[in-house]
Protein backbone atom coordinates (compact mmCIF):
# COMPACT_ATOMS: atom_id res chain seq x y z
CA UNK A 1 0.00 0.00 0.00
CA UNK A 2 1.19 3.66 -1.00
CA UNK A 3 2.05 5.13 2.17
CA UNK A 4 1.20 8.55 0.23
CA UNK A 5 -1.92 7.57 -0.26
CA UNK A 6 -4.78 10.76 1.02
CA UNK A 7 -8.06 9.38 2.50
CA UNK A 8 -9.17 12.22 0.83
CA UNK A 9 -8.65 11.38 -2.47
CA UNK A 10 -11.76 9.17 -3.40
CA UNK A 11 -14.17 11.47 -1.56
CA UNK A 12 -16.90 12.85 -3.40
CA UNK A 13 -19.65 15.51 -2.83
CA UNK A 14 -22.83 13.68 -0.73
CA UNK A 15 -24.85 12.78 -3.07
CA UNK A 16 -28.41 12.97 -0.38
CA UNK A 17 -28.56 15.72 2.23
CA UNK A 18 -32.32 15.50 3.81
CA UNK A 19 -32.87 19.76 3.71
CA UNK A 20 -31.27 20.08 0.42
CA UNK A 21 -34.45 18.47 -1.45
CA UNK A 22 -37.42 19.23 -3.88
CA UNK A 23 -38.09 21.04 -7.20
CA UNK A 24 -39.56 24.62 -5.77
CA UNK A 25 -38.85 26.82 -8.58
CA UNK A 26 -38.72 30.43 -5.96
CA UNK A 27 -39.31 32.67 -8.89
CA UNK A 28 -37.77 35.44 -7.55
CA UNK A 29 -38.68 38.09 -10.18
CA UNK A 30 -42.64 37.24 -8.94
CA UNK A 31 -42.02 38.33 -4.90
CA UNK A 32 -42.45 42.29 -6.62
CA UNK A 33 -45.90 41.97 -7.77
CA UNK A 34 -48.10 43.22 -5.08
CA UNK A 35 -50.72 40.17 -6.52
CA UNK A 36 -48.43 37.77 -6.66
CA UNK A 37 -50.30 35.95 -3.29
CA UNK A 38 -53.71 36.72 -4.44
CA UNK A 39 -52.89 35.70 -8.17
CA UNK A 40 -51.76 32.33 -6.78
CA UNK A 41 -54.63 31.96 -4.74
CA UNK A 42 -57.39 32.60 -7.28
CA UNK A 43 -55.89 29.32 -9.12
CA UNK A 44 -57.30 25.96 -7.50
CA UNK A 45 -54.30 24.30 -7.79
CA UNK A 46 -52.09 26.11 -5.78
CA UNK A 47 -50.90 24.31 -2.70
CA UNK A 48 -51.75 25.76 0.53
CA UNK A 49 -49.60 24.65 3.74
CA UNK A 50 -49.82 25.94 7.01
CA UNK A 51 -47.29 26.74 9.88
CA UNK A 52 -47.57 27.64 13.62
CA UNK A 53 -44.30 28.68 15.61
CA UNK A 54 -42.48 27.04 13.84
CA UNK A 55 -44.02 23.63 13.23
CA UNK A 56 -45.50 22.40 10.26
CA UNK A 57 -49.51 21.17 9.99
CA UNK A 58 -49.93 17.50 9.13
CA UNK A 59 -53.11 15.82 9.03
CA UNK A 60 -54.67 14.65 11.80
CA UNK A 61 -52.91 11.47 13.24
CA UNK A 62 -49.77 11.66 11.62
CA UNK A 63 -47.84 13.42 14.32
CA UNK A 64 -47.33 9.82 15.92
CA UNK A 65 -46.04 8.88 13.05
CA UNK A 66 -42.49 10.81 13.36
CA UNK A 67 -41.34 8.04 15.87
CA UNK A 68 -41.23 5.45 13.37
CA UNK A 69 -38.59 4.66 10.94
CA UNK A 70 -40.06 3.81 7.77
CA UNK A 71 -43.50 5.47 8.00
CA UNK A 72 -44.71 8.48 5.82
CA UNK A 73 -45.63 11.74 6.66
CA UNK A 74 -47.22 14.52 4.17
CA UNK A 75 -48.28 18.04 4.72
CA UNK A 76 -51.64 19.23 5.38
CA UNK A 77 -53.29 21.57 2.99
CA UNK A 78 -56.20 23.84 2.96
CA UNK A 79 -58.18 25.10 -0.45
CA UNK A 80 -56.77 27.91 -2.30
CA UNK A 81 -60.21 29.55 -2.49
CA UNK A 82 -61.21 29.84 1.19
CA UNK A 83 -57.75 30.50 2.24
CA UNK A 84 -58.32 33.56 0.22
CA UNK A 85 -61.05 34.72 1.38
CA UNK A 86 -59.87 34.40 5.01
CA UNK A 87 -56.91 36.28 4.57
CA UNK A 88 -58.60 39.30 3.24
CA UNK A 89 -59.83 40.35 6.45
CA UNK A 90 -57.47 38.40 8.85
CA UNK A 91 -54.60 41.62 9.03
CA UNK A 92 -51.23 41.01 10.98
CA UNK A 93 -52.66 37.72 12.62
CA UNK A 94 -51.88 35.72 9.63
CA UNK A 95 -48.49 35.62 7.36
CA UNK A 96 -49.14 34.65 4.05
CA UNK A 97 -45.60 33.71 2.13
CA UNK A 98 -45.04 32.80 -1.63
CA UNK A 99 -42.95 29.98 -1.78
CA UNK A 100 -42.88 29.87 -5.51
CA UNK A 101 -43.94 27.46 -7.91
CA UNK A 102 -43.25 23.08 -7.88
CA UNK A 103 -44.49 20.00 -9.34
CA UNK A 104 -42.28 19.17 -12.28
CA UNK A 105 -43.43 19.30 -15.73
CA UNK A 106 -46.62 20.41 -14.56
CA UNK A 107 -45.66 22.89 -11.89
CA UNK A 108 -48.48 24.56 -9.45
CA UNK A 109 -47.69 27.81 -6.68
CA UNK A 110 -47.20 26.62 -3.68
CA UNK A 111 -48.10 29.36 -0.68
CA UNK A 112 -47.32 29.41 3.22
CA UNK A 113 -49.35 30.77 5.66
CA UNK A 114 -47.84 31.86 9.42
CA UNK A 115 -50.94 31.28 11.92
CA UNK A 116 -48.47 31.57 15.28
CA UNK A 117 -50.20 34.86 15.76
CA UNK A 118 -53.46 33.60 16.10
CA UNK A 119 -51.95 31.26 18.57
CA UNK A 120 -52.85 33.45 21.67
CA UNK A 121 -56.58 34.16 20.36
CA UNK A 122 -57.58 30.60 19.58
CA UNK A 123 -60.97 29.66 21.04
CA UNK A 124 -59.95 25.98 22.40
CA UNK A 125 -63.38 25.46 23.57
CA UNK A 126 -64.66 25.53 19.78
CA UNK A 127 -66.58 22.40 18.75
CA UNK A 128 -65.88 23.12 15.03
CA UNK A 129 -62.62 20.99 15.42
CA UNK A 130 -64.61 17.97 15.54
CA UNK A 131 -66.26 17.67 12.46
CA UNK A 132 -65.18 15.35 9.95
CA UNK A 133 -64.11 15.37 6.61
CA UNK A 134 -62.74 19.05 4.93
CA UNK A 135 -65.43 21.24 4.96
CA UNK A 136 -63.30 24.35 4.93
CA UNK A 137 -66.32 26.61 4.16
CA UNK A 138 -66.83 30.06 6.81
CA UNK A 139 -69.50 31.55 7.20
CA UNK A 140 -70.10 35.16 6.90
CA UNK A 141 -69.76 36.33 10.47
CA UNK A 142 -67.41 39.46 11.09
CA UNK A 143 -64.82 36.39 12.85
CA UNK A 144 -64.95 34.63 8.95
CA UNK A 145 -61.57 35.88 8.28
CA UNK A 146 -59.61 33.92 10.95
CA UNK A 147 -62.38 31.38 11.59
CA UNK A 148 -60.76 28.87 8.90
CA UNK A 149 -57.20 28.91 10.49
CA UNK A 150 -58.56 28.53 14.07
CA UNK A 151 -60.37 25.88 12.60
CA UNK A 152 -57.38 24.48 10.83
CA UNK A 153 -55.10 24.83 14.59
CA UNK A 154 -57.26 22.43 15.99
CA UNK A 155 -57.74 19.92 12.99
CA UNK A 156 -54.19 19.11 11.87
CA UNK A 157 -51.40 17.80 13.53
CA UNK A 158 -48.40 19.97 14.19
CA UNK A 159 -44.71 18.86 13.83
CA UNK A 160 -41.13 20.49 14.04
CA UNK A 161 -39.31 20.33 10.73
CA UNK A 162 -36.50 17.48 13.06
CA UNK A 163 -39.60 15.20 12.92
CA UNK A 164 -40.86 16.15 9.25
CA UNK A 165 -38.17 16.13 6.97
CA UNK A 166 -37.01 12.28 7.08
CA UNK A 167 -40.35 11.30 6.76
CA UNK A 168 -41.80 13.59 3.94
CA UNK A 169 -41.04 13.64 0.00
CA UNK A 170 -38.70 15.38 -1.39
CA UNK A 171 -40.98 17.77 -2.84
CA UNK A 172 -42.77 18.60 0.02
CA UNK A 173 -39.33 18.74 2.07
CA UNK A 174 -37.99 21.55 -0.56
CA UNK A 175 -41.70 23.74 0.22
CA UNK A 176 -41.26 23.00 4.06
CA UNK A 177 -37.47 23.78 4.51
CA UNK A 178 -38.22 27.59 3.47
CA UNK A 179 -41.33 27.85 5.01
CA UNK A 180 -40.12 26.94 8.55
CA UNK A 181 -36.51 29.69 7.51
CA UNK A 182 -38.59 32.25 7.06
CA UNK A 183 -41.69 32.00 9.06
CA UNK A 184 -39.17 31.74 12.21
CA UNK A 185 -37.01 35.02 10.95
CA UNK A 186 -40.51 36.80 10.82
CA UNK A 187 -41.44 35.75 14.34
CA UNK A 188 -38.02 36.96 15.95
CA UNK A 189 -37.28 39.71 13.88
CA UNK A 190 -39.72 42.29 14.68
CA UNK A 191 -38.10 45.46 14.62
CA UNK A 192 -36.02 47.38 12.56
CA UNK A 193 -32.30 46.88 13.10
CA UNK A 194 -31.61 50.41 12.25
CA UNK A 195 -34.00 52.53 13.96
CA UNK A 196 -36.13 49.80 16.14
CA UNK A 197 -39.43 50.88 14.50
CA UNK A 198 -41.56 47.71 13.69
CA UNK A 199 -41.79 46.28 10.33
CA UNK A 200 -43.78 44.38 8.04
CA UNK A 201 -43.25 42.12 5.48
CA UNK A 202 -42.58 42.85 1.74
CA UNK A 203 -41.53 40.95 -1.20
CA UNK A 204 -44.05 38.11 -0.06
CA UNK A 205 -42.86 37.26 2.58
CA UNK A 206 -39.03 37.03 2.07
CA UNK A 207 -38.09 40.63 3.26
CA UNK A 208 -39.36 43.37 5.63
CA UNK A 209 -39.74 46.97 5.26
CA UNK A 210 -39.20 49.60 8.09
CA UNK A 211 -42.31 51.01 9.69
CA UNK A 212 -40.55 54.48 10.05
CA UNK A 213 -40.98 57.06 7.29
CA UNK A 214 -37.64 58.98 7.98
CA UNK A 215 -35.69 55.71 7.87
CA UNK A 216 -34.28 54.19 4.80
CA UNK A 217 -35.44 50.88 5.36
CA UNK A 218 -38.77 52.11 4.68
CA UNK A 219 -37.91 51.47 0.84
CA UNK A 220 -34.53 49.42 1.28
CA UNK A 221 -35.92 46.05 2.79
CA UNK A 222 -34.28 43.87 5.30
CA UNK A 223 -33.55 40.21 4.38
CA UNK A 224 -33.31 37.49 6.46
CA UNK A 225 -29.92 36.87 8.47
CA UNK A 226 -27.70 33.69 7.65
CA UNK A 227 -25.57 32.28 9.75
CA UNK A 228 -22.75 29.87 7.85
CA UNK A 229 -21.56 27.20 10.28
CA UNK A 230 -18.96 24.37 8.98
CA UNK A 231 -19.02 21.05 9.96
CA UNK A 232 -16.00 18.91 9.22
CA UNK A 233 -15.34 14.92 9.43
CA UNK A 234 -11.46 14.28 10.20
CA UNK A 235 -9.84 11.44 9.73
CA UNK A 236 -6.18 10.55 10.24
CA UNK A 237 -3.58 8.64 7.69
CA UNK A 238 -4.83 5.72 8.48
CA UNK A 239 -8.56 6.87 7.80
CA UNK A 240 -9.79 6.65 10.78
CA UNK A 241 -12.79 8.92 11.86
CA UNK A 242 -12.76 11.29 14.48
CA UNK A 243 -15.71 11.60 16.85
CA UNK A 244 -16.35 13.75 19.60
CA UNK A 245 -18.74 14.28 22.38
CA UNK A 246 -20.11 18.01 23.17
CA UNK A 247 -20.39 18.96 26.63
CA UNK A 248 -24.47 20.41 26.23
CA UNK A 249 -26.00 16.95 24.29
CA UNK A 250 -28.10 15.36 26.74
CA UNK A 251 -27.44 12.13 25.48
CA UNK A 252 -23.69 10.48 26.91
CA UNK A 253 -23.23 8.43 24.29
CA UNK A 254 -24.05 10.64 21.67
CA UNK A 255 -21.17 11.38 19.44
CA UNK A 256 -20.59 13.13 15.94
CA UNK A 257 -17.97 15.06 13.93
CA UNK A 258 -16.53 18.74 14.50
CA UNK A 259 -18.61 21.96 13.95
CA UNK A 260 -19.09 25.37 14.74
CA UNK A 261 -19.82 28.87 12.94
CA UNK A 262 -18.12 30.64 10.84
CA UNK A 263 -16.32 34.21 12.22
CA UNK A 264 -16.13 37.43 11.51
CA UNK A 265 -14.01 37.92 8.04
CA UNK A 266 -13.33 34.07 8.35
CA UNK A 267 -13.22 31.70 5.03
CA UNK A 268 -14.57 28.21 5.54
CA UNK A 269 -11.36 26.36 4.91
CA UNK A 270 -10.00 28.72 7.90
CA UNK A 271 -12.97 27.84 10.03
CA UNK A 272 -12.62 24.33 9.37
CA UNK A 273 -9.14 24.63 10.79
CA UNK A 274 -9.91 27.00 13.79
CA UNK A 275 -12.62 24.64 14.95
CA UNK A 276 -10.53 21.38 14.90
CA UNK A 277 -7.91 23.13 17.00
CA UNK A 278 -9.75 24.48 19.12
CA UNK A 279 -12.16 21.26 19.96
CA UNK A 280 -9.52 18.72 19.76
CA UNK A 281 -6.23 20.27 19.36
CA UNK A 282 -5.68 18.95 15.87
CA UNK A 283 -4.49 20.43 12.91
CA UNK A 284 -5.66 20.04 9.57
CA UNK A 285 -3.84 19.72 6.11
CA UNK A 286 -6.16 18.86 3.18
CA UNK A 287 -9.90 19.64 3.44
CA UNK A 288 -12.35 18.51 0.78
CA UNK A 289 -16.29 20.35 0.12
CA UNK A 290 -18.60 17.76 0.89
CA UNK A 291 -21.90 19.65 0.54
CA UNK A 292 -24.09 21.71 2.30
CA UNK A 293 -27.80 22.13 3.72
CA UNK A 294 -29.78 24.56 5.17
CA UNK A 295 -30.52 24.41 8.88
CA UNK A 296 -33.12 26.85 9.94
CA UNK A 297 -32.59 26.43 14.01
CA UNK A 298 -33.05 29.48 13.60
CA UNK A 299 -31.09 30.57 10.65
CA UNK A 300 -28.14 28.10 9.98
CA UNK A 301 -26.02 26.95 6.59
CA UNK A 302 -24.42 23.76 7.59
CA UNK A 303 -21.31 23.15 5.52
CA UNK A 304 -19.60 20.09 4.93
CA UNK A 305 -15.81 19.38 4.56
CA UNK A 306 -13.55 16.33 4.77
CA UNK A 307 -10.08 17.23 6.51
CA UNK A 308 -6.99 15.42 6.90
CA UNK A 309 -5.47 15.88 10.53
CA UNK A 310 -1.55 16.20 10.37
CA UNK A 311 -1.28 14.39 13.68
CA UNK A 312 -3.45 11.70 16.20
CA UNK A 313 -2.51 13.40 19.37
CA UNK A 314 -5.99 14.71 20.75
CA UNK A 315 -6.57 17.46 22.72
CA UNK A 316 -10.02 18.57 23.87
CA UNK A 317 -11.19 21.84 25.17
CA UNK A 318 -12.39 20.73 28.02
CA UNK A 319 -15.51 23.47 27.89
CA UNK A 320 -17.57 22.62 24.52
CA UNK A 321 -16.07 19.24 23.53
CA UNK A 322 -15.06 16.65 26.78
CA UNK A 323 -14.10 13.70 24.64
CA UNK A 324 -12.59 12.95 21.19
CA UNK A 325 -11.46 9.72 19.75
CA UNK A 326 -10.37 8.02 17.02
CA UNK A 327 -12.48 5.04 15.19
CA UNK A 328 -11.79 2.47 12.78
CA UNK A 329 -14.86 1.34 10.99
CA UNK A 330 -14.17 -2.52 13.09
CA UNK A 331 -14.25 0.25 16.04
CA UNK A 332 -17.06 2.24 15.23
CA UNK A 333 -19.62 -1.03 13.96
CA UNK A 334 -18.74 -2.36 17.82
CA UNK A 335 -19.64 0.73 19.73
CA UNK A 336 -22.54 1.00 17.68
CA UNK A 337 -23.91 -2.33 18.35
CA UNK A 338 -23.09 -2.50 22.01
CA UNK A 339 -24.41 1.31 22.91
CA UNK A 340 -21.39 2.66 23.58
CA UNK A 341 -22.15 5.18 20.88
CA UNK A 342 -25.30 7.00 19.31
CA UNK A 343 -25.02 8.85 15.88
CA UNK A 344 -26.78 11.92 14.80
CA UNK A 345 -30.28 11.86 13.80
CA UNK A 346 -31.52 11.19 9.98
CA UNK A 347 -32.75 14.93 9.19
CA UNK A 348 -28.53 15.97 10.33
CA UNK A 349 -25.41 16.92 7.21
CA UNK A 350 -23.55 15.15 10.06
CA UNK A 351 -25.08 11.82 9.86
CA UNK A 352 -24.38 11.40 5.76
CA UNK A 353 -20.70 12.72 6.66
CA UNK A 354 -20.46 9.68 8.78
CA UNK A 355 -22.12 7.16 6.19
CA UNK A 356 -19.68 8.58 3.33
CA UNK A 357 -16.83 7.77 5.47
CA UNK A 358 -18.69 4.35 7.11
CA UNK A 359 -19.36 3.52 3.18
CA UNK A 360 -23.22 2.40 4.27
CA UNK A 361 -26.39 3.06 5.82
CA UNK A 362 -26.29 3.62 9.59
Amino acid sequence: MNATFSPLALTQALPFLPMARGDLDTQTERRTDPEVIATALSDPKTTVILLRDGLLAVPDGQAERVDYQSAKIRLASLPSEYVAKALAGAGSKVLPIFLGASGGAEPHDVVAVDVSALGDDADSSDSSHNEQGNNWQTSNSASASTTLFERAMERFDWVSLHGFAPHASAREVGWAVPAVALSMWHRSQRHCSLCGSLVRPALAGWAQLCSNPSCEHTSKPLFPRIEPAVIVSIVDHADRLLLQHNRAWPNPAQFSVCAGFVEAGENLEHACRRESREETGLELGEVKYLGSQPWPFPASLMVAFKGQALGTDVAVDGNETVEARFFTRAEFTQALATGEIAVPATDTIARYMMEEWYGQKL
